[in-house]
């Protein structure tokens, strides 16, 4: 599969927003990446409501493809929830707050993000997670994107049966994913 986007720049960009106001993080990012990744970055998408696996948070889709995305995720009140298991690896740079997580082999312990770090959810792994208040993130996933999409589209359909919020989170993958298939990329 090939991969646009690198881990060691995404985490540059990351630490360059860290700390800042939210609006200003939130421009340093797409500023960032709109440098290093020109067309493959769309930073024109509004943030929209992100629930999946029980967590509710706020998202801004950056990039999509069958292979990659990259979001600005995060939530102004904190949310808590299980991480899911996706055939995709991904990975959380943390630019403000904190993300406290757990697994099945490590339940007595709390592993703590904060800003300035990096977090994996290896292929195949799961975890508790919960994100404190003013807590946001560059996530980056990278792996077959559509295995993921019956978990991503779950909690939308048969929790909060919202089909605006459906309607528009398929638009916005289905037009970046079709742009970068026309881009000669997976």
């Amino acid at each position: 599969m090939g991969y646009v986007l690198e881990l060691k720049e995404l985490r540059e960009i990351a630490a360059r927003a860290t700390g800042q106001p939210f609006d200003e993080m939130t421009s340093t990012v797409v500023d960032g990446l709109v440098a290093a990744y020109g067309r493959h970055v769309d930073p024109d998408n509004d943030y929209i409501f992100n629930l999946t696996a029980g967590f509710c948070g706020m998202m801004k889709v950056l990039h999509a493809s069958l292979t990659e995305y990259l979001i600005i995720f995060g939530s102004a009140v904190g949310t808590e929830a299980y991480s899911g298991r996706y055939q995709l690896e991904i990975h959380d740079f943390v630019m403000s707050g904190e993300m406290w997580t757990y697994t099945e082999e490590r339940c007595g312990e709390r592993l703590v993000s904060r800003p300035g770090d990096h977090a994996v959810l290896r292929r195949g792994g799961a975890k508790g997670w919960r994100i404190v208040e003013g807590t946001w993130m560059l996530e980056y996933g990278r792996g077959f994107l559509p295995s993921a999409l019956p978990l991503v589209f779950g909690d939308v359909v048969l929790s909060a049966m919202e089909p605006r919020l459906l309607l528009r989170t398929m638009a916005i993958y289905g037009r970046l994913t079709l742009r970068e298939l026309l881009q000669g990329k997976l």
